[in-house]
């Protein structure tokens, strides 16, 4: 984008790399909660739904110092990366965990939609016709859902570039290391003369925001949930 300095280009970079990074973490344990929540019955399954969907209704700083308790060095997390010489206090991993539990409800919901469309008679059929369990999910329910995943995904993308109030929490807004899109315009916000700063990342965030969230609705689209075809669905 034209018109960024050197230092605002890195923190574009930052922002991506670290929701990408959250996207790759949180899209296998999403896609097993979808799985548990959309195809097993079991007594409590409200209960875990409702415990996936917890960040959307807690307040982010809640997530944040959660978090960071977990991950603190006596935290259990925090015991558990010391065996492994890792830390991701104030470092960017850290700021892509927050990005990626913050994310993850928005992308459990659609995938799990993308599960529940996939007509069960397909399965069957497969299976009548001698295809184990593992196969047909290759070869029948994973690519009839790929684009609801796809479209959790770019969501998920979408929620981890946008994300402030956990990662400040959390991992603090440092620059280089943290500073990620929403916190850099918060700290311009602080600095005298930094309206034009502000501007500038705020369209890019804007943009990049807006390009997700139409990509998100056409793949939602191509996986058969558009607003006639997922009526009357819900989560809860």
């Amino acid at each position: 984008m034209p018109g960024l300095t050197a230092d605002e280009w890195g923190i574009v970079m930052l922002s991506l790399q670290v929701s990408l990074a959250a996207i790759a973490g949180a899209l296998p344990v999403a896609f097993l909660l979808a799985w548990v929540l959309a195809r097993v019955r079991f007594p409590g399954k409200i209960l875990l739904d409702g415990f996936v969907h917890l960040p959307l209704v807690l307040p982010p700083v809640v997530i944040g110092w959660l978090l960071l308790i977990a991950f603190a060095p006596e935290g259990p997390g925090g015991r558990f990366l010391a065996l492994f010489g890792i830390s991701v206090l104030f470092r960017w991993t850290g700021a892509a965990i927050a990005a990626a539990v913050m994310a993850l409800p928005l992308m459990v919901r659609a995938i799990r939609l993308s599960l529940e469309a996939v007509d069960p008679r397909l399965e069957a059929a497969a299976r009548t016709l001698g295809a184990g369990p593992w196969r047909t999910f290759a070869t029948i329910t994973l690519p009839l859902a790929a684009p609801g995943v796809l479209a959790g995904a770019v969501l998920g993308f979408a929620r981890s570039l946008g994300e402030f109030g956990a990662t400040i929490t959390f991992v603090s807004n440092i620059p280089e290391e943290t500073r990620t899109l929403p916190l850099a315009i918060y700290a311009a916000l602080q600095l005298p003369g930094g309206d034009s700063a502000v501007w500038r990342l705020a369209a890019l965030a804007v943009a990049l925001s807006l390009a997700a969230l139409v990509a998100s609705e056409a793949l939602t689209r191509a996986s058969g949930h558009g607003p006639m075809q997922g009526r009357g669905r819900h989560v809860l």
